[in-house]
């Protein structure tokens, strides 16, 4: 794995945003294969990406709280800098509610750092603030699995 570094965008329409971002991080590495991958967070039409600190953490946690909110993945293949296939997912996810207090507790934790929406669904952030999800687990994680084995035709 190798992390390309490009600018991400962050406003506009969910999937076209994570779709985006997929793609200019699959161009930004050469490669005879490549894949790029973005998660953003959704809610309302509004876009909540990796916060920028605690404070914009629990912000965002505290706008999500109580509610369902939409993880969209996007994933692009590149092929020695041009995009070959690109797929988006959306799996609906809804949260518990928590306390200001229990917000800025597992906002302590530091698991915000660098999580769309300021949370990972595979660690803590999972048993104390999701309460359900509807679609793809792997794709809260960050990787729509099983769109990226379509892609591959291995699915």
């Amino acid at each position: 794995m190798r992390p390309a570094d490009v600018d991400e965008e962050t406003e506009g329409d969910p999937a076209a945003v994570a779709a985006l971002n997929a793609r200019r991080k699959a161009t930004a590495v050469p490669g005879a294969l490549v894949l790029g991958a973005d998660t953003v967070v959704a809610l309302d039409g509004r876009v909540y990406g990796k916060p920028a600190d605690a404070a914009q953490a629990r912000e965002y946690l505290g706008a999500l709280n109580g509610r369902t909110h939409e993880v969209v993945g996007a994933i692009a293949l590149a092929e020695r800098g041009a995009v070959v296939a690109t797929a988006v997912e959306t799996t609906k996810v809804t949260f518990r509610r928590r306390t200001e207090d229990e917000i800025a507790d597992y906002v302590a934790t530091g698991e915000w750092m660098g999580r769309a929406g300021g949370y990972a669904i595979q660690e803590e952030g999972g048993s104390f603030m999701v309460e359900r999800i509807e679609g793809d687990y792997l794709n809260v994680v960050g990787l729509p699995l099983e769109r990226l084995k379509g892609l591959l035709g291995a699915g």
